[in-house]
């Protein structure tokens, strides 16, 4: 029997023969913000062995304080860009599809840091993850362009020949941080009390990508409920709250969702459907009726956070995943470090090789192998 990971996927223009995606993964290995031949055949090998969609890292957006880290990629310089087309030219050439991860770190980025260390420090109002005031906030007219940076960057992915985009709305970067009540005090329409109201930047961010790029053209909206300042924030702590919060992005033209959690198989809302309830990418869905994107230490056994803190982790079964993917609860798996430390992983799982997938080693966090 075909496994669920293994059928096919179509949506507007994205024609995928599997549901394996690999995960948007920081490397740093783009001096001077330009990502070059090893990060290209990096991203290439991955195609060549059955990854159906590539998510790259994040590519910053050309607001001067997008980025903390020099090493990072952009997607606003003619440099950066040619680089880009040469990474999407080889991974076509292996017969996958890529997407990329458009990015924007607010307030985690440090002033001074980065490439541009002399620019200013974008957020929703200048308050910290604890409410503490640290910076002026800016104005309308400056998160107005920080929308059609983000614009900007979908519309240049499309000219180069990328198959679809990803805005990442996740993890307490800037787009997440304007759905924080402790970090958004505004008082204009990019503001609010209800997580609805707070939506609007992100909501604003899809309805001008999408005037931007052409109608059959898929954009991914990365959201999470926890933030890297807090493992167990929740923005929705209902499926109802998720439910308004969600509509505003389908609203806004959103074409799938990715609901970042740390471990796949942990309910959204295990109040109501217990232990093995639903989880983050199957309320999306059911919610929205969208095709939504799961991950989260898939084929591992612990999270990635651990990963950042030099830790290893385990093998882990496939059975309970591709249950769910044939049941329908998502329709799409992100797969990260597993990917991360063997380009071959999904070919392997494909051909039923699976006693020749490895632990994870942090180590390979040092590499683009």
């Amino acid at each position: 029997m075909t496994s669920s990971l293994f059928t096919p996927f179509k949506m507007k223009s994205l024609d995928l023969p599997n549901r394996i995606v690999m995960a948007p993964m920081t490397r740093s290995k783009s001096p001077n913000g330009v990502p070059g031949n090893d990060v290209a055949d990096y991203y290439a090998r991955r195609a060549e062995n059955e990854v159906s969609l590539i998510l790259t890292e994040g590519t910053t957006i050309r607001r001067g304080g997008a980025s903390n880290d020099p090493n990072v990629p952009n997607f606003h310089e003619a440099d950066s860009l040619a680089g880009w087309k040469n990474v999407v030219e080889k991974v076509h050439a292996k017969g996958g599809k890529i997407a990329p991860q458009i990015w924007h770190m607010g307030m985690v980025r440090k002033a001074g840091s980065g490439p541009y260390p002399d620019a200013p420090t974008d957020s929703p109002s200048g308050m910290t993850h604890t409410g503490k005031a640290v910076i002026d906030a800016p104005t309308s007219a400056e998160v107005d362009d920080m929308v059609l940076a983000y614009a900007d960057a979908a519309a240049e992915a499309e000219k180069l020949g990328f198959d679809c985009v990803e805005v990442h709305g996740a993890h307490g970067y800037l787009v997440d941080q304007f759905f924080w009540d402790m970090m958004n005090k505004r008082d204009d329409k990019f503001g609010g009390t209800s997580l609805v109201d707070r939506a609007s930047f992100a909501s604003d961010i899809l309805k001008e990508i999408r005037r931007r790029v052409s109608p059959g053209f898929p954009v991914i909206l990365r959201y999470s409920q926890w933030k890297q300042q807090d493992y167990d924030a929740r923005l929705a702590t209902t499926p109802q709250d998720l439910e308004a919060f969600l509509k505003v992005f389908v609203d806004g033209g959103v074409d799938v969702l990715h609901a970042s959690q740390r471990r796949y198989w942990e309910p959204e809302f295990p109040e109501i459907d217990g232990e093995h309830g639903l989880n983050g990418a199957g309320w999306a869905k059911k919610l929205t009726g969208l095709p939504t994107i799961t991950v989260g230490s898939v084929g591992l056994s612990g999270d990635f956070i651990k990963a950042f803190q030099g830790e290893g982790s385990g093998t882990r079964s496939l059975d309970d995943l591709e249950e769910r993917l044939a049941r329908g609860e998502f329709d799409l798996v992100a797969v990260g470090r597993a990917l991360l430390q063997d380009p071959e992983w999904a070919r392997k799982v494909h051909e039923g090789r699976t006693d020749e997938l490895t632990d994870y080693d942090a180590a390979s966090l040092t590499t683009l192998s």
